[in-house]
C-alpha cells in the first residue's frame, strides 16, 4: 500500500513567469527527503509525488501548501490517494494502481467541490471523518499570510528546533514566530497530523 498526492497551484495565471512557483516547488519536493524517481512536476502548475510511508501523506501536504501559501496570492489544491500499488514505471507518471486513480480523480472533484484538500481510500469510514477534519483545518491553512505560512514551512523543515532558533533563521522575535504560529494554528494541525497517523496505523496494522 502507498499514497499518491496530487496538486495543482491556484491563481497561477495571475503570474507572468512560471519560476515565481515552480523554483519553491521543487526546492520543497526534495525537501521533502523522497526520492526523485517519485515525485514528478508537470504542466507547468501541477504535481505528484509518491509518499510510500502513508502516514507521512498528511504533513508532507501540509508542508507543500505552506511552501505555496509563502508566495502572496497563491494558493494549492491537494489530492491524497491511499491504496494499492499495481504497476511502478521508470517514473511516477508510468506507474498506477488504486493510489494514483484515487488521487487523480480526488483531485478533479476538489475542483467541482471549490475544496482544497481531500483524501480518499478504500475506506469509506476513514475517508468521512479525515475529510471532515480537513475541511475544518482548511479553513485556518487557506488563510494563512505568506508569514504564517513561513513559520508553517520552517517548522516542518527544523521540526527539532526551538521557536527562538527558528526566528533567528527569519531574522525576527520569538514573540513573533509565536503569534504567526498561533495564527496558522500549528498546533492544532500538529495535533491532526499525530491522529491521521494513528488511526492510519490502526487500519493498515
Amino acid at each position: 500500500m502507498t499514497s499518491v498526492i496530487t496538486g495543482d497551484i491556484i491563481n497561477s495565471g495571475q503570474f507572468k513567469s512560471p519560476e515565481v512557483w515552480l523554483v519553491p516547488l521543487k526546492e520543497s519536493l526534495i525537501k521533502t527527503g523522497v526520492d526523485r524517481k517519485y515525485w514528478e512536476i508537470y504542466r507547468g502548475d501541477s504535481f505528484q509525488i509518491e509518499v510510500r510511508n502513508i502516514q507521512e501523506s498528511f504533513i508532507i501536504s501540509l508542508y507543500l501548501k505552506a511552501c505555496i501559501k509563502v508566495i502572496k496570492n497563491l494558493d494549492v489544491r491537494i489530492a491524497i490517494g491511499v491504496g494499492n500499488k499495481t504497476f511502478e514505471g521508470k517514473t511516477i507518471a508510468e506507474s498506477n494502481g488504486e493510489a494514483f486513480q484515487f488521487s487523480g480523480n480526488t483531485l478533479e472533484n476538489l475542483k467541482k467541490e471549490k475544496a482544497n484538500l481531500m483524501i480518499k481510500s478504500k475506506y469509506s469510514d476513514f475517508d468521512k471523518e479525515m475529510n471532515l477534519y480537513f475541511k475544518l483545518a482548511s479553513i485556518a491553512m487557506d488563510n494563512w499570510t505568506p508569514n504564517s505560512a513561513e513559520v508553517a514551512k520552517l517548522s516542518y523543515e527544523y521540526p527539532k528546533s526551538t521557536q527562538e532558533e527558528l526566528a533567528k533563521l527569519i531574522n525576527i522575535s520569538q514573540d513573533a514566530v509565536s503569534k504567526r504560529a498561533k495564527r496558522a494554528h500549528l498546533d492544532k494541525l500538529f495535533e491532526l497530523d499525530l491522529m491521521f497517523r494513528l488511526k492510519l496505523e490502526k487500519l493498515i496494522s
